[in-house]
């Protein structure tokens, strides 16, 4: 079997007293779109922070490409080849949209963060943004100032700074929260196409069952903060662990 881009073992945090995730073992291959689920306060969310660092693991690993991250920084994860998206939007406000996606571009080609530098440089860079604003659809929004733009297109942005990274693998942190039900497509084709590439793993958590239903090749389900269930997406979804914590019945210990 092919090693896994990403794979976390016994990965665990604590807060106080509090097992927010628990011995989680899980490893993700390339060309796989994972669906993380469960009901409110499983951990899901701070799974995600300690794959791609936000908050640091009391115990475990995180191994990217077989390597251990775990004691890495968001940034040198980030060079590694994590690409995070989140619940709420995290872009550079008052900068244009073409200036967000320009700078990622300048960090992903080692330019760092220097608007000014050689122009030919610049030029190439510029066409290397604007290329992906078109493909996700706000290219006529490249002047605009993202703090003016809607909920729906910061989100759509946010997945255009994540394709300009180019990372090794995708997480995507209920992308379509807060958009309305013209806004979400979008987002979702863009997803549906980055899975299409077969050379990338996309991690998700998702609420919407109808999202996952479309996108996941497997579903992992997790409950207190530990791995209850990892299948098939029919296989799982059929399980009577997603069907108690979906219909808000309490689950047995796992």
């Amino acid at each position: 079997m092919t090693p896994p881009i990403l794979a976390t073992e016994d990965l665990t945090v604590r807060f106080g007293g509090h097992v927010a995730v628990d011995s989680v073992t899980c490893a993700f291959q390339a060309g796989e779109l994972t669906a993380i689920v469960g009901p409110n306060g499983a951990g899901k969310t701070t799974y995600f922070n300690l794959i791609s660092g936000q908050i640091p693991a009391t115990s475990g690993r995180v191994l990217l490409r077989g390597r251990d991250i775990a004691g890495q920084s968001v940034s040198h994860r980030t060079r590694e080849g994590i690409g995070r998206a989140f619940q709420l939007t995290n872009l550079f406000p008052n900068l244009s949209v073409l200036e967000n996606v320009r700078l990622v571009a300048q960090a992903k080609a080692g330019q760092g963060f220097n608007l000014f530098s050689m122009a030919s440089r610049q030029t190439e860079l510029t066409e290397a943004a604007e290329a992906v604003l078109d493909r996700v659809r706000l290219l006529d929004s490249r002047d605009q100032v993202v703090s003016e733009l809607s909920h729906g297109d910061q989100r759509k942005l946010e997945v255009a700074l994540l394709i300009a990274l180019d990372p090794a693998v995708y997480m995507f942190d209920e992308p379509t929260a807060g958009m309305s039900v013209d806004e979400a497509p979008v987002v979702l084709d863009l997803i549906a196409e980055l899975k299409d590439q077969k050379d990338r793993t996309i991690l998700l958590v998702e609420h919407k069952m109808d999202v996952i239903r479309t996108l996941a090749d497997r579903i992992i389900v997790l409950h207190n903060g530990a791995l209850a269930a990892d299948g098939a997406p029919a296989e799982v979804m059929a399980s009577a662990v997603v069907q108690e914590a979906y219909m808000g019945q309490e689950l047995e210990d796992v």
